[in-house]
């Protein structure tokens, strides 16, 4: 499948997701953001299954597309752990995370952090042919999804950030079928993007 039928998965599923996700009301699904608005964090399930999808039709080596799905799963599972673990927790930040695991606490943004950064190494390792370029790249990828996550304060930031760090990947699709991976988070982040902006959702 060419990049455009990938964007077009993605982007159907996130949508599809998305709207099925927003006729709960699980009040564990809501926040107030910084205008006092309610919002709902359904969009980054919904962007994460998207962009499953979205990889799962790729083109491009099947190892290339496995590390993306396990990058994006686990960014997506861990993220969500600790927005519903550790919705009343008040440290916010790596520091603050951090210090509490060495005083042998482990809270839900630790696991985000660990999580994730566990992940993009596996990724990473699956991707690349040496150790080294594979903790190189594993530790792109982590620092990419917590990068996302560090921006989303603000409507749209998510959606800015991911349109930035896919950029380079979604203009390599035209050149080969590998590329074409970057298309599917950039799709799925887009067609959310409306509701981000609007303030009924927080994507990152």
């Amino acid at each position: 499948m060419s990049g455009t039928g990938t964007a077009a998965v993605a982007a159907s599923v996130a949508a599809g997701v998305y709207g099925l996700l927003r006729r709960r009301t699980d009040p564990a699904w809501r926040r107030t953001n910084r205008a006092g608005r309610t919002v709902t964090l359904y969009a980054g399930p919904a962007a994460v299954v998207g962009t499953v999808a979205g990889l799962a039709v790729a083109p491009g080596p099947p190892r290339e597309r496995l590390a993306g799905v396990l990058a994006v799963l686990a960014a997506g599972g861990c993220g969500a752990y600790d927005d519903l673990v550790g919705a009343d927790d008040p440290r916010r930040g790596f520091r603050a995370h951090l210090g509490a695991l060495r005083r042998g606490e482990v809270t839900s943004g630790a696991v985000k952090l660990l999580g994730i950064g566990a992940a993009g190494l596996c990724a990473g390792l699956l991707v690349e042919e040496h150790a080294v370029d594979g903790v190189l790249t594993g530790v792109v990828v982590a620092g990419a999804a917590h990068f996302v996550n560090l921006v989303d304060v603000t409507p749209g930031a998510a959606v800015g950030c991911v349109a930035l760090l896919g950029a380079a990947g979604a203009a390599g699709a035209a050149r080969s079928a590998g590329g074409a991976t970057a298309v599917a988070p950039l799709a799925a982040a887009g067609v959310l993007a409306p509701s981000d902006l609007g303030e009924r959702a927080m994507l990152g």
